[in-house]
């Protein structure tokens, strides 16, 4: 399992994320963020990467192929207009629950896994609260 206070921030995080989706109105969800995305696109792209971590590890932990590497920009961009589809009260709900998925898994990640990760400078996929706080700050300034 990684190290408590990766969980706690993870959860904290979380716990934020929440929150803000709760108040979110539709304006809100349809807030400009730059570079084509919205809120509700931002909120769909955390739900994506939180699934991604908590699918590669739970199949990881099960016996199966360990995390492997990819192309960010390249996933990003090609999941830009299937995120664009999505309603945004749906993009917010799952958003929320996937960072929920998210936790569980990488709190269930033997230490065996969560070393692997860290030694192959990877530690970045159990930290989710990282790339959490960037969407929610980068939201909370769209929303002024």
């Amino acid at each position: 399992m990684p190290d408590q206070s990766i969980l706690d921030s993870n959860e904290a995080v979380t716990a934020r994320l929440e929150a803000l989706v709760s108040n979110l109105t539709d304006a809100g969800l349809a807030a400009d963020l730059g570079g084509g995305w919205t809120t509700a696109v931002a909120l769909g792209h955390l739900a994506f990467w939180d699934r991604r971590i908590a699918y590669v590890l739970t199949r990881w932990k099960d016996g199966g192929e360990p995390h492997q590497e990819l192309d960010d920009d390249v996933v990003n961009t090609a999941l830009e207009e299937l995120l664009k589809s999505l309603q945004p009260r749906e993009a917010a709900r799952l958003s929320v629950e996937s960072a929920k998925l998210a936790n569980a898994a990488i709190a269930a990640t033997p230490d065996s896994i969560a070393n692997q990760l860290i030694a192959e400078d990877h530690a970045y996929l159990l930290s989710r609260h990282n790339h959490r706080t960037e969407h929610i700050e980068q939201i909370e300034r769209a929303l002024g």
